[in-house]
């Protein structure tokens, strides 16, 4: 026999970051992204980008720091790869299904999967090569700018992070979670520079980036998300038979 403990109350309705906001944040982060992309392009950035990269390392150019630290930065870096990335972008889908906040899920897959063509269409028109002047400390291939880790790891970190939002109607707590996301792609991108495979400018647009699109998507693509999920579930509702009287 089995016996309930407590009962498990799902939510009715999920909550939305202010449209208008998101759209401020979102021009505001895409400004500085353009702004880092000119500085780029025009060469006014590279002794910022030499220094940044040359920051606290030793006669060796290896970065200062305990030797556990090194891993520690490579477990970190991790978290915005494409396999641990798209894990937890997975694992946030189904748990979102699970919570009936269909509309989340499926703004977040598109946020997603958008921001991912969004950073392969910047990468190849800028073609920024990898800095060479410091070891790199782990293996990384493709063009340098914006820092594809930067870009996906806040588009997934801060769309997962809006989505869950919608679980409290506190603007408080929606607040806070979003900008512990923030927090942790901030981190991940940093961890780049440290491993010698990206310049601080890479970074700082390739996180802009990213963090713009999430706010983007938030705003315009949740018409489209509820719409999707509408039809979805009209067409997945049985027709009912018409009733017919006795004679």
């Amino acid at each position: 026999m089995v016996v309930a403990s407590e009962t498990l109350t799902l939510p009715k309705r999920g909550y939305r970051i202010d449209p208008r906001k998101a759209l401020v944040c979102a021009a505001l982060c895409w400004l500085g992204a353009a702004i880092a992309a000119w500085a780029v392009q025009t060469g006014n950035v590279q002794a910022l980008d030499r220094t940044g990269l040359l920051f606290w390392r030793d006669d060796t150019l290896q970065p200062r720091g305990p030797a556990g630290l090194l891993e520690a930065v490579r477990d970190i870096t991790a978290l915005g790869g494409v396999v641990l990335r798209n894990l937890f972008a997975i694992a946030a889908l189904v748990a979102l299904l699970f919570l009936r906040l269909r509309r989340e899920a499926a703004l977040l897959a598109l946020t997603v999967v958008g921001g991912w063509l969004v950073n392969s269409a910047v990468k190849g028109l800028v073609g920024r090569p990898r800095p060479q002047i410091v070891p790199h400390l782990m293996e990384a291939g493709g063009n340098s700018f914006p820092s594809g880790h930067s870009f996906n790891a806040a588009v997934v970190y801060i769309a997962v992070a809006l989505a869950f939002a919608a679980l409290s109607n506190r603007a408080s707590v929606r607040a806070t979670v979003t900008a512990a996301a923030m927090t942790i792609s901030l981190i991940i991108a940093w961890s780049r520079v440290w491993l010698g495979v990206h310049w601080p400018s890479d970074v700082v647009a390739g996180w802009l980036g990213g963090a713009g699109w999430a706010f983007l998507a938030s705003a315009l693509l949740y018409r489209p998300a509820k719409a999707t999920v509408d039809a979805a579930e009209d067409f997945s509702e049985p027709d009912t038979p018409e009733q017919t009287s006795a004679p």
